[in-house]
């Protein structure tokens, strides 16, 4: 499984705010903040803006996701434990 995690980064002197998205290998895009959305639609942007940097070949849609202290966290629909 692969998780995607994102946090809001605050606006420094020097830049405006923004969000980041990592993956656990070292991934991880930047996106600036947009005041026209939501939180949760503006860390998956984020997530959207990983999968194109690196050429992902990672279906989106079927993405869950929940809000950790920092921000988020995604991953797939696929990634379950069986019973």
């Amino acid at each position: 499984m692969i998780a995607i995690q994102t946090k809001y980064l605050p606006a420094t002197n020097s830049k405006g705010s923004r969000i980041k998205a990592w993956t656990p290998n070292k991934q991880s895009v930047t996106i600036p903040y947009s005041y026209d959305m939501t939180d949760d639609y503006l860390h998956f942007e984020a997530v959207k803006a990983l999968v194109k940097k690196y050429k992902l070949d990672w279906n989106l849609e079927d993405m869950r996701f929940g809000g950790t202290e920092n921000g988020y966290v995604f991953c797939f629909a696929h990634s379950i434990i069986g019973k």
